[in-house]
């Protein structure tokens, strides 16, 4: 089975999806985001979904139950790259993303990221003289 590579940069993980997924690759991945937020301590992940031109109901329920799942582990999870169509298709569905952070791109998703306390630095207020 296919694995999705997950870099680790600073606090944060960034998975950039290249690849068709299916059912199995997407619980993986699943899986695998919650397995490194665990072990590196990372507090914010940024998943790229820019090369999907598909996302079925599957899929963005699994997405959604991710972030809610990092969020108590104390990572912060941003989606970018949603296309057109894919936005379509999940409204269209119904479905609930409520909980669900999203950027156009990943320079937006790290901005994001950079804005939030503790992500890119260790929440310490540092005073400088």
């Amino acid at each position: 089975m296919d694995r999705i590579p997950i870099l680790k940069l600073k606090n944060c993980l960034l998975i950039s999806i290249q690849t068709d997924l299916h059912d199995l690759i997407i619980t993986a991945l699943q899986e695998d985001i919650l397995t490194e937020i665990a072990r590196t301590g990372a507090r914010g992940v940024l998943i790229d979904i820019s090369a999907l031109d598909i996302v079925d109901s599957f899929m963005a329920r699994t997405l959604r139950d991710c972030s809610v799942m990092a969020t108590l582990l104390g990572a912060k999870v941003i989606i970018t790259g949603i296309q057109p169509a894919v936005a379509i298709t999940l409204v269209d569905l119904g479905l609930d993303l409520s909980g669900i952070t999203t950027a156009c791109d990943i320079d937006s998703g790290f901005d994001m990221l950079e804005s939030m306390p503790g992500v890119f630095n260790s929440g310490r207020i540092v005073r400088r003289y």
